[in-house]
């Protein structure tokens, strides 16, 4: 008998895992695949992180709790996994990326400056912009290394306490008198709780709860540039950039060249089974356009490129709540394309869901009874 059964092991079970295990649950940890694995959404080099944030300034409250909780996060696991550079958000000054950038800095107090887009090129000449956009830049922004945070969390989940299984199946996940029955390719479990982080495959685990959860196929390049020092860390930021190719996000040069891709991509839903997970020439000339015309001096040959999955509420925010006929299981899809830098603080609000019923910050957002 488990107090807390997690099914998923990505970022999000990851960090339920690791907040569990240090209060001294007795915590057992579920993930059908090998550690570290490329099926999810929690791999590939890094993420983004940032506060003033488009989606909706009631993100910002979280987000500040998660840059706190990463700085501890690498204070217990000795070794650095933030990395601050600043971010610059850029676009026509009435888009959804700085309008809703903007609104958020300014109700939250968020340092920030606004930059035409003559100013942005002259502080960062790897950009060429039109004459009308112009750039946020928080100086707060950066990036995560995200297989490294995934490891940290799971390691310091095992040193408190927590016991792990990799290669382990969930078939079924179901309520029994105020407690959970897990059903695994090996065992039948017994918890107090589960947590299902489990990504795209949530509604084949859950499919009673009818989640309206799609799963779509993302695409990250990495391209060789002509100019490395113009991208290299200190002197170029994470960005974001809306244009008439969509959103792009991109990061600073590391060892594989200069990452960018498409948020949402084709927009393209798949099976997490059968998904191609190969990458093709169109993938590629939807990264590329932005690319080419926005970051010229990046614009060289592809040198690595991967595919991960969004799992998209059709609202974009998360679902992070009980399942409404059975308390003792909680659903964690802190996702929908923009969830990661969220992890330490969802893992927060997932051991209190499951330990004290009641969670200390405001997730009224990401309730499903929204979709009723």
């Amino acid at each position: 008998m488990y107090d807390v059964v997690v099914c998923g092991l990505g970022i999000m079970g990851s960090a339920a895992l690791h907040h569990l295990a240090r209060r001294g649950c007795r915590v057992l940890g579920l993930e059908r695949f090998a550690e570290g694995h490329d099926r999810g959404s929690s791999h590939g080099e890094s993420r983004i992180i940032r506060l003033a944030y488009f989606e909706h300034p009631s993100y910002v409250p979280l987000v500040r709790r998660s840059y706190e909780l990463w700085r501890e996060l690498e204070h217990e696991a000795g070794r650095r996994l933030l990395h601050v550079t600043g971010i610059a958000e850029i676009g026509p000054p009435d888009g959804t990326l700085v309008a809703g950038t903007l609104a958020a800095a300014r109700l939250h107090d968020i340092p920030h400056d606004v930059l035409t887009a003559s100013a942005l090129m002259q502080r960062y000449p790897a950009f060429w912009l039109p004459p009308h956009f112009v750039g946020v830049v928080q100086p707060d922004g950066g990036f995560l290394k995200a297989e490294a945070s995934v490891q940290a969390l799971l390691a310091l989940a095992r040193k408190h306490g927590a016991e792990i299984r990799f290669g382990e199946c969930v078939r079924a996940i179901e309520a029994t008198n105020d407690k959970a029955r897990i059903v695994t390719d090996r065992a039948t479990i017994d918890a107090g709780a589960a947590i299902v982080a489990a990504g795209p495959w949530m509604s084949s685990l859950l499919p009673k709860a009818a989640l309206p959860l799609r799963v779509t196929r993302q695409v990250m390049g990495w391209f060789a540039p002509k100019a490395p020092a113009s991208f290299a860390p200190g002197h170029f930021p994470v960005f974001l950039i809306e244009s008439a190719h969509g959103i792009h996000y991109g990061f600073p040069l590391s060892r594989e060249g200069v990452k960018v891709a498409k948020h949402h991509h084709a927009d393209q839903t798949v099976d997490p089974e059968s998904y191609d997970r190969s990458v093709s020439a169109h993938d590629e000339a939807l990264i590329r356009a932005a690319v080419a015309e926005h970051l010229p001096a990046a614009n060289g040959p592809l040198v690595e490129a991967k595919t991960c999955l969004y799992t998209v509420a059709p609202d974009s925010d998360f679902i992070v709540d009980r399942l409404p006929d059975a308390a003792s299981i909680l659903v964690a899809s802190a996702c929908s394309g923009h969830g990661f830098k969220f992890a330490p603080v969802i893992g927060e609000i997932l051991a209190d869901l499951a330990t004290a019923r009641s969670a200390k910050h405001d997730i009224s957002r990401f309730g499903i009874p929204r979709f009723r």
